[in-house]
């Protein structure tokens, strides 16, 4: 797995052996980021079910000033570190371990308030975690996603075959782009 384009291009991420993750594959990534263009530069970025981080990093590689990361399990959260030690990358990422739901309160906790808005979200839970996909779909269509910028763009990673609701609370499906098994559902605030 190699970083596309940017400050780290060509560099050869980690993954963790055995089916333990599903990594967005190289071409999905490139035509995310495509679609994304010049919105990365400067963007505050959060990378949920961020598996091995390559779409963070990607983001970060591409002039992101902050990715976050939200990863509960260990082994892939350290995998994560592991992949920015590697690059050198010190500043501008944070890793969250934790359950996706906890971390996006954690991030609209009043104490989070002060932080510029995440301009960019890019959700991609193992593709049967259905309950994953509605629940953080109906958080960060709520009131309660404080931290989002008024034109955020959400992006959820999944099945071609699994469709997601055009519209959640006050999110709009956008776009749907299907490749492959893949798919990537685009959603903005209904007022952005």
């Amino acid at each position: 797995m190699r970083i596309i384009a940017g400050k780290y291009r060509s560099r050869l991420l980690k993954s963790l052996k055995g089916d333990a993750l599903r990594p967005t594959s190289d071409r999905l990534r490139e035509t995310l980021f495509n679609i994304l263009g010049g919105d990365v530069a400067g963007s505050r970025f959060l990378d949920i079910f961020a598996g091995t981080g390559a779409i963070g990093i990607e983001a970060l590689s591409r002039g992101a000033a902050e990715a976050i990361f939200v990863e509960k399990h260990a082994a892939a959260a350290k995998l994560i570190r592991r992949n920015l030690d590697s690059l050198g990358i010190t500043s501008g990422a944070t890793i969250i371990q934790a359950d996706a739901l906890f971390a996006l309160q954690k991030l609209a906790a009043p104490s989070s308030r002060s932080k510029p808005p995440i301009n960019l979200v890019f959700v991609d839970p193992p593709y049967a975690a259905h309950d994953a996909y509605s629940s953080v779909l109906k958080f960060l269509g709520s009131d309660e996603a404080t931290f989002l910028a008024t034109d955020a763009f959400i992006i959820f990673e999944h099945h071609h075959k699994f469709a997601l609701p055009e519209n959640a609370g006050q999110l709009i499906q956008t776009r749907l782009l299907k490749q492959g098994d893949a798919a990537l559902s685009f959603y903005r605030p209904a007022d952005s």
